[in-house]
């Protein structure tokens, strides 16, 4: 299966290093923008799979370029608007020209996992609930994930405080292992913003590898 290819247009370099590192562990290619200028030529070289596009940009502003490409008939892919200020009329005027979806930041990770699915695919993702196949584990997989855990025994005769800390780094490397380092699915796992995955995981000394992608 090919790659899927996501402009992010965004003048905020903190939100697109984001977007980028969460979109880039769930397999996608990422090209990055930082204003109008760049994604338009990005545009006029080649089609993303999906634009995700930020309203409030300097000089040329998102729905002046949504519109743009309208008018060029360059909209040949689905774009999500992204904002933090922005108002009802301001989504309702995105979807008339041709916006699929709208964004409000800062942007739930789950919620941007899956309008990007539903904009690429064009179905929502199936949520598991309850046990399913999907979380069961092979006999060779838990054979390695009770190394790990063994490596990192329960004391049980410590304060609460210090064994809680215990039971944290056996719980958060038992999910590093079982996504392989992926942040975004980890993140989904044990239902914390990746922010905060970063932190508690760097408090903890549990060791993880952030990842990196193209900037075009």
């Amino acid at each position: 299966m090919t790659t899927k290819e996501i402009l992010v247009v965004d003048d905020e370099i903190g939100i697109r290093e984001l977007l980028s590192e969460i979109l880039f562990d769930e397999g996608y290619h990422v090209h990055l923008a930082e204003n109008a200028i760049q994604a338009r030529d990005f545009r006029n070289r080649r089609v993303p799979d999906l634009v995700l596009l930020d309203i409030w940009m300097p000089n040329t502003d998102g729905i002046s370029l949504l519109k743009e490409w309208g008018g060029q008939n360059l909209l040949t892919m689905p774009v999500i608007m992204m904002s933090g200020h922005g108002t009802i009329e301001t989504a309702l005027e995105a979807t008339r020209i041709g916006a699929v979806d709208f964004l409000e930041k800062p942007i739930a990770l789950q919620k941007l996992l899956d309008a990007v699915a539903k904009a690429i695919i064009g179905t929502t993702p199936n949520i598991r609930q309850g046990v399913t196949s999907a979380n069961l584990i092979d006999r060779g997989s838990m054979a390695t994930l009770c190394g790990t855990a063994a490596q990192f025994p329960l004391p049980l005769d410590l304060p609460l405080r210090e064994a809680r800390d215990h039971f944290d780094s056996l719980y958060f490397n038992y999910h590093m292992h079982k996504e392989n380092g992926n942040m975004s699915r980890v993140a989904k796992n044990v239902g914390l913003e990746r922010t905060h995955l970063y932190r508690k995981l760097k408090q903890l000394d549990v060791k993880f590898t952030k990842k990196s992608s193209d900037e075009n």
